[in-house]
């Protein structure tokens, strides 16, 4: 054998073993990880999927500044400029109390509504450690009351709303969420009229790059099967309220969130969109929106 041949070998068995340490190193530094919780972040780039909570929390002493916006119905033609020369809104202040602990308060035209939220996450998913955790746990809490003159002023229209978010994030693209929610009214269309809506939301997000994600939001409203209740009046209840849901994208520019969508929902707090959505895509009544979250740390 050649001494170049010889060179060549010692090469090729020293590149080998070399290897081999990189990789028991890896595997050590594997070990050492996975003796470590590590929390899962980011699975959804807001804390609002479009129209309902995500899973997600804005963090101890962060401000997040929210504007939602809703346009009109495309189907209302050219005269409307498809929905663009009408307009339905809400603003609101979120703040982190601690990491998983957020508080929120709003306002929407829509039924000159005020809402506010307590959101809290009492298991995060997580690896590694003793205890990890495949999903994450939340509880919201809320209520609204819509200011708005009615024909019995003395009569206080508050209603209130609790769901439960289950959610994981699969990979660094998809995340996906569960939330069981309640919603109670305080006033209904007769005594025949049922003060609680039971819904089951959906939420989902893939990441299409670094600052874009395609986001889905679903809510399925359940309908009371109680043989007891007057079927006639639980009909007129529940026909006109349709199943919220929209889609759109996530668009991160630095210190905004911003969310192009469409939806069928005018409503931008739980009691609204789950309870007062009455309109259909199939029938082209869609609005376009978008939904702007500026975050701001307030206390370090």
């Amino acid at each position: 054998m050649t001494n170049k041949k010889i060179n060549f070998v010692f090469l090729g068995i020293s590149l080998l073993f070399s290897s081999k340490i990189f990789a028991q190193d890896d595997m050590l530094s594997g070990l050492e990880n996975k003796n470590e919780k590590q929390y899962i972040t980011n699975a959804f780039k807001s804390s609002r999927v479009i129209n309902g909570h995500s899973m997600e929390f804005i963090g101890k002493g962060v401000l997040d500044v929210r504007i939602l916006h809703r346009f009109g119905f495309l189907n209302s033609g050219f005269g409307n400029l498809f929905g663009l020369d009408q307009a339905s809104m809400r603003f609101g202040f979120d703040y982190g109390i601690a990491k998983d602990l957020t508080i929120g308060i709003g306002r929407s035209t829509f039924d000159k509504e005020w809402d506010g939220f307590v959101k809290y996450r009492p298991l995060q998913q997580s690896t590694g450690g003793k205890h990890p955790s495949p999903v994450s746990l939340v509880w919201v809490s809320g209520m609204a009351i819509a200011t708005k003159t009615w024909l019995t002023p003395q009569r206080n229209n508050f209603s209130f709303y609790n769901e439960l978010i289950i959610g994981r994030k699969f990979n660094e693209h998809f995340s996906a969420q569960i939330a069981p929610t309640h919603v109670h009214l305080n006033i209904v269309g007769g005594q025949q009229y049922t003060n609680d809506i039971f819904a089951v939301g959906f939420g989902a997000r893939y990441k299409i790059s670094k600052r874009t994600a395609f986001i889905v939001d679903y809510h399925y409203i359940i309908k009371p099967m109680n043989e007891e209740d007057d079927q006639a009046s639980t009909n007129r209840q529940f026909e006109n309220m349709k199943n919220p849901l929209a889609i759109g994208f996530d668009i991160e520019t630095g210190g905004h969130v911003f969310q192009l969508h469409f939806t069928n929902s005018m409503g931008m707090n739980e009691k609204a969109f789950i309870t007062k959505t009455s309109n259909t895509w199939g029938k082209g009544e869609i609005s376009f929106g978008f939904n702007l979250s500026r975050v701001f740390t307030v206390n370090k």
